[in-house]
């Protein structure tokens, strides 16, 4: 069930202003334009050498390893991207919308602006059942209540039975997904620009398109591109999947203070420089989602803190290594999936 209004044991001394001023003195919420300028150079020519590699290739079944290291550097295309949409790298909404559109809409092909407005309600409602989009628009369930929103077809019905393997299965397709969500987004008026966003994402497919289907024949170019946007979307979904799934769920009659709603939902990965560039800094989900315009490359510095304010204040932190976080969500998913059975 949902945590209830009451059912969780909240923190009577911890507030976050408290735990803002300290990271504050800390100056760990300062920009870092330096580093995003060096994380950008790393970025593009990451992305630059993929490029290089396929055309120097040329039409060759060696093109399907181009595909996935293209994957791998769109992935962290995607996460400079968000480090954008969360004002880390400028504060200027129009350098911002300009960086944005230029990693999402050309480079991705994904709608920044659908993006911002999506990730943003889950930011201030996440496991929120009512509220939060990535737990909203998954076809799995996070708890028996959601069942009958959720199996209304068969094939539902069979995601919800197995979905402790479906939920990772499908990933596979989060890329098309993702490319289709700025069209939605368009049909429901949400987008503020949508010719200048819609555009672009056109750009993107005719200059992806166009690269691929000359280069290579018609069935390896096909290949090529299912298997880039399957390693694409199963990297970027295993990326976010252990940051929230399995942690506290609740609706709205269950309020929250902005300490123990981001704290109680997030779970962090234990990290090494290695996971740091793997997770685009994401496997600090709980100083990210406490403090999101803070500079990635400070929230390793900001963790041992948030960690020690959190064991003085009786606040639960959870962090755990990479395969335990996976084994968490798959046990979470297996569990809601035979209570809902039974």
């Amino acid at each position: 069930m949902p945590a209830q209004p009451g059912s969780l044991t909240l923190s009577p001394t911890g507030s976050f202003d408290e735990l803002s001023r300290l990271a504050k003195q800390a100056g760990l919420t300062a920009p870092r334009p330096g580093y995003y300028v060096a994380k950008s150079i790393a970025t593009f020519a990451l992305l630059a050498g993929c490029e290089v590699a396929f055309f120097l290739i040329g039409d060759s079944w060696w093109q399907l390893l181009t595909a996935v290291a293209l994957a791998i550097a769109l992935v962290q295309t995607g996460f400079m991207a968000h480090d954008v949409g969360h004002k880390q790298v400028t504060t200027s909404k129009r350098r911002s919308e300009f960086l944005g559109m230029l990693h999402m809409n050309v480079l991705l092909g994904v709608s920044y602006g659908w993006w911002v407005n999506h990730h943003n309600r889950h930011h201030n409602n996440p496991n929120n059942l009512d509220k939060d989009p990535d737990t909203i628009r998954r076809p799995v369930i996070f708890d028996v209540d959601e069942l009958p929103a959720k199996s209304t077809t068969a094939f539902g019905r069979f995601i919800i039975r197995f979905q402790s393997v479906m939920f990772f299965v499908l990933l596979g397709h989060e890329a098309w997904r993702l490319h289709m969500s700025g069209f939605r987004a368009a049909k429901a008026g949400i987008l503020r620009q949508v010719r200048l966003e819609l555009g672009l994402i056109f750009l993107h497919a005719a200059l992806y398109l166009t690269a691929v289907f000359t280069v290579l024949s018609p069935v390896t170019a096909v290949v090529f591109i299912l298997v880039n946007k399957a390693v694409f979307g199963v990297y970027l979904g295993m990326v976010f999947a252990p940051n929230h799934k399995g942690m506290v769920v609740y609706r709205d009659d269950v309020e929250l203070d902005w300490l123990h709603r981001q704290v109680l939902t997030s779970r962090n990965i234990r990290s090494s420089r290695f996971t740091d560039f793997v997770y685009g800094g994401l496997n600090y989900q709980v100083e990210h989602h406490l403090f999101p315009s803070m500079p990635r490359v400070n929230l390793r510095r900001v963790r041992p803190l948030v960690m020690e304010y959190c064991q003085r204040n009786d606040i639960p932190y959870v962090e755990v290594s990479v395969w335990q976080s996976y084994a968490e969500v798959a046990r979470f998913l297996a569990k809601v999936s035979d209570d809902a059975r039974h």
